[in-house]
């Protein structure tokens, strides 16, 4: 198992690209691993065959640890014993990508009719059948439909280059419905127009899965309140640069707005949680995660750790070291794990308000719109008054099969409580 960063002590595999007996060249991506959020796949280091896999997809296995044996071509062998094994090799038929199982092949009556069912069960697509898809123009509806030879129906760059040979027969091909009702992908042929093209760099592609499985898996609804923040916007601007003189730290809005979310999570602990099956696990520790613009503009999510437990000269300190790291892009793989609920500043970029999509496998996530000076009606001694006020509009998105209205409304309104309800006499 390689190290893939300095705080990386172990990986799951994610997939074997290769299997035992295959034979592979120097750079092809033998298989992938997975460190908390982010994929990596693992290069060939020269050209050989893999003899022998020890750990299968999912196993978490430790940094340094072997994880299969590889024969390269290149190898010398030393010893009577190591000529006499790869001649025993060299006497049997080499199993190359070439040689899989060839797939079935529908009849082109099937295919103008549509009757053509998905083929695999399994359409997570390694980022190399990605890759070739996307070069040959082949749509992921398409690619379900191409029969698989890897293991757990898995399809391989084997499958996708016969298929291709063989002329794209389902290409064109509709899933069987029994139910004339029932949603049919249509054939549409977009105008997508002309212009540069931009691959997405792998980090990219990770975001675009993790935001299309989120909406698929969790139904989102979002609550919006308003809240009044002028006591807190008049007490930063009065104690910032005294907070930085005595603890050497900016003072920002965003540790008073994981101070206060912190102390609404802990009113409302069923808003901490995840789904597991039929289950709700309500998390203990309160992990507030900050949604982050990188330099490359992709976002990532640092986590302020046990936020509940923390005074505001600590949060700002561990607010100010995320931030850095992650303009820096020095962000370690602790730094963005273990997060239980996430905010989003979309007011950073001017926006009102937003409706954030959840960081899986939270079940909630609040954005924060801009703060804007307005003219407001504000209830006084002497009766109603209009006055310019800071204000903000929160929006909270949350997980409808395990939080109801009444407690995703109810967390945001006190949210909004908290921040209006800042004491503008604290002490820093």
């Amino acid at each position: 198992m390689p190290k893939m960063g300095e705080s990386i002590t172990e990986g799951t595999i994610i997939n074997w690209l290769v299997e035992e007996g295959d034979s592979f060249n120097e750079g092809d991506i033998i298989l992938e691993v997975a460190t908390d959020k982010v994929d990596n796949e693992v290069p060939a280091p020269a050209s050989g065959k893999l003899t022998k896999i020890l750990f299968q997809a999912k196993d978490v296995v430790p940094v340094g640890t072997v994880i299969a044996t590889l024969e390269f071509s290149e190898k010398v062998a030393t010893t009577n014993k190591e000529v006499a094994s790869a001649a025993s090799e060299d006497k049997k038929p080499s199993k190359t990508k070439k040689q899989t199982k060839k797939p079935k092949v529908v009849q082109q009556t099937q295919v103008a009719t549509g009757a053509f069912s998905t083929a695999n069960t399994n359409t997570f697509f390694s980022p190399l059948v990605i890759k070739i898809a996307k070069e040959h123009h082949i749509s992921f509806e398409e690619l379900a439909r191409i029969p698989a030879t890897g293991k757990d129906d898995r399809l391989r760059k084997s499958d996708i280059f016969q298929y291709i040979e063989e002329g794209r027969p389902y290409k064109y091909a509709q899933p069987i419905t029994q139910d004339p009702t029932a949603y049919r992908i249509p054939q549409l042929n977009f105008d997508k127009g002309k212009g540069k093209i931009i691959e997405m760099d792998r980090m990219r592609q990770m975001i675009a899965d993790h935001m299309v499985y989120s909406k698929h898996t969790s139904p989102h609804v979002t609550a919006y309140v308003e809240a009044d923040l002028t006591n807190m916007v008049n007490w930063r601007n009065a104690n910032k640069v005294a907070f930085q003189e005595k603890y050497g730290e900016r003072l920002t809005f965003t540790p008073l707005f994981v101070e206060a979310v912190a102390k609404a999570v802990k009113d409302f602990p069923n808003i901490n949680a995840s789904v597991d099956g039929n289950s709700i696990i309500v998390k203990e520790d309160v992990n507030i995660g900050m949604a982050t613009a990188l330099p490359s503009g992709n976002l990532i999510v640092p986590v302020v750790k046990n936020a509940d437990t923390k005074d505001l000269k600590t949060l700002a300190s561990n607010v100010n070291e995320l931030a850095g790291k992650a303009r820096e892009n020095k962000l370690a793989g602790d730094d963005i794990k273990g997060s239980t609920f996430t905010i989003s500043n979309v007011g950073t970029f001017g926006s009102v308000m937003g409706t954030p999509i959840i960081n899986q496998p939270e079940v909630a996530i609040l954005a924060l719109g801009i703060i804007k000076k307005r003219a407001e009606v504000i209830e006084t001694e002497k009766g109603d008054e209009i006055a310019i006020r800071s204000m903000m509009y929160l929006s909270l998105s949350f997980d409808h099969r395990v939080v109801d209205g009444f407690l995703g409304g109810s967390f945001v309104r006190r949210v909004a409580d908290y921040f209006e309800q800042f004491d503008i006499n604290r002490e820093i």
